[in-house]
């Protein structure tokens, strides 16, 4: 999906799948983070080093931690992580 010269992926239930990689070039990422639903924060991540967006929006955690995100990639570079309060 694109808006302008944007470049949007948004993950529906997925886990991290090596055919991610053949995405190419994705500025901003939507990527689902909910067990039992969806992948754990250690997949997210995992996910988020494959696709590798310039931005990763993680939705869909409900209760997950997603600290243990921000853990999982706080030394990937590249990868700004953006984090809204749901409600």
């Amino acid at each position: 999906m694109g808006a302008g010269d944007l470049r949007i992926y948004v993950a529906g239930d997925t886990e991290p799948i090596p055919e991610m990689a053949l995405l190419g070039e994705i500025d901003i990422a939507f990527l689902p983070m909910n067990l039992p639903f969806t992948m754990t924060p250690e997949q997210t991540a995992e996910a988020a080093r494959i696709v590798k967006p310039k931005i990763l929006y993680p939705y869909h955690f409900g209760n997950t931690d997603t600290s243990l995100l921000l853990k999982e990639l706080a030394g990937e570079s590249g990868i700004e992580v953006r984090l809204r309060k749901l409600q």
